[in-house]
């Protein structure tokens, strides 16, 4: 699949400080460089380079950010056509907020780029997460597992030290490897996400916007083995402990709609995607899917209040699919 190169020509932009409210945090600057504004003009600068990105790529001004017209109880929705590169629906698309688990969607994109799924790694330490609760898969110091293997489990189970993992493969350490997320983010124009970890867990100063995850989120669907993934409802891990012995793990997408625990709207098409939950970012999830007539659509909810109004709001943005 192709990968694209895009040059963003951004200046790093300091934090001196980040304050959280209602689970989202704020930048002590003003988002006024809409995206519109900001490719009109780079595309004086590196015109041919800028405005193939433009064209590639759904655009709205800032005071567009929001559609008055569409209520919503998240802190943010938004609903792009990627055949026509139409916003369809759009509800504070701009503001930052904690994206979860969804973080991991950078993590699979780096791992597709510069990793190899036959390549095998052992374990030579834990992985120690602070956050309680936090979804791990059963991989331990002295495991034997290949690459392909922890990349599924990261996608579908949302394992997060697998994510470490990778990233520890990957940059040799989870540090370097926040370094190149940032870095990643910044060439695909998502200028205002900050990364601090490769799986999503909560820190005050990772954050991204609903428009910076489609940004992302259009750049890993162009790899196979991506999309293949998040597809899947149910997958097993197949690895070799520290004792020798062959270990089987099972799990199930995260996904719900994989799961028909929520009904796929008539004439929706699901390809998958990604789901993150914490404390502070709530409910999460974002989509790939497709109408009946072949058009391709990406579809995002950040914080709603619990599953249930998780997937009643997405429900909401793919049933607009099909008109």
């Amino acid at each position: 699949m192709r990968q694209k190169q895009i040059y963003t020509g951004i200046c790093c932009i300091l934090m001196a400080a980040v304050f959280g409210l209602s689970g989202c945090v704020k930048d002590p600057f003003q988002m006024t460089d809409s995206y519109e504004s900001y490719y009109a003009e780079e595309m004086k600068e590196e015109k041919s380079e800028i405005s193939g990105m433009a064209e590639d790529l759904a655009v709205l001004s800032k005071e567009d950010e929001t559609d008055p017209d569409y209520l919503s109880t998240d802190y943010a929705d938004l609903l792009i056509n990627d055949t026509t590169n139409e916003v369809m629906e759009s509800y504070r698309c701009f503001e930052q907020v904690y994206p979860a688990s969804i973080t991991k969607i950078m993590t699979a994109l780096l791992t597709m780029e510069k990793g190899n799924f036959d390549d095998e790694i052992t374990l030579d330490h834990d992985i120690i997460l602070e956050e309680n609760g936090a979804v791990i898969s059963t991989l331990t110091k002295g495991a034997t597992v290949t690459v392909d293997q922890v990349f599924h489990t990261m996608m579908i189970k949302s394992a997060n030290d697998c994510a470490v993992i990778l990233a520890e493969y990957i940059a040799g350490s989870q540090d370097a490897f926040v370094d190149m997320m940032n870095e990643k983010a910044k060439e695909l124009g998502a200028t205002h996400t900050h990364f601090e970890n490769s799986n999503g867990l909560h820190a005050d100063t990772h954050y991204t916007t609903a428009y910076d995850l489609y940004l992302i989120f259009k750049e890993a669907v162009e790899y196979d083995a991506f999309v293949d993934t998040v597809s899947m409802k149910d997958y097993t891990m197949t690895y070799v402990n520290a004792a020798g012995q062959e270990v089987r793990e099972y799990m199930q997408s995260t996904n719900y709609y994989l799961l028909n625990e929520y009904p796929v709207p008539e004439g929706v098409i699901m390809y998958g995607g990604k789901t993150g939950t914490t404390s502070v970012a709530k409910s999460c999830l974002i989509l790939m899917t497709e109408n009946t007539k072949g058009e391709r659509f990406f579809s995002v909810v950040l914080g709603a209040e619990d599953k249930p109004a998780l997937y009643r709001s997405m429900t909401r943005l793919l049933e607009k699919t099909t008109n």
